[in-house]
């Protein structure tokens, strides 16, 4: 966080403190809701809705560095946290209204982050 000092930082973050920076493999989870279409069976088409996922997710974040290559994350710390609200706020222009209910992260089979939405504060 460019608002903490480095001991700050360090403290706070822990080995993902890394001046020079550090990867995950994230994985994420998308579910929609809504009222299912009686011809096709679906809520959403899921070809329609891994091309919006394409858009939100894999083109502006896939193999990035989040804090140099993404302009959403220059003022924001990449956390999971943040990278779930991102996805969210970018999965929400694409998707028809009211369809997005849950965006999950995994950074880790142990940490993970569900965001539906909610105000940050």
């Amino acid at each position: 966080s460019k608002s903490l000092s480095d001991e700050e930082n360090l403290k706070l973050f822990g080995k993902c403190n890394n001046p020079n920076g550090h990867g995950h493999n994230y994985k994420v989870i998308v579910t929609v809701r809504g009222e299912i279409d009686p011809v096709s069976g679906m809520v959403i088409n899921l070809t329609d809705l891994k091309e919006y996922m394409q858009k939100a997710i894999m083109e502006p974040l896939d193999h990035k560095n989040l804090d140099k290559d993404v302009p959403y994350f220059a003022e924001v710390v990449s956390t999971t946290e943040n990278v779930a609200v991102f996805i969210w706020e970018n999965l929400k222009k694409l998707l028809p209204m009211g369809i997005l209910y849950k965006v999950k992260v995994y950074e880790t089979e142990q940490n993970v982050v569900v965001y539906k939405g909610e105000e940050t504060i």
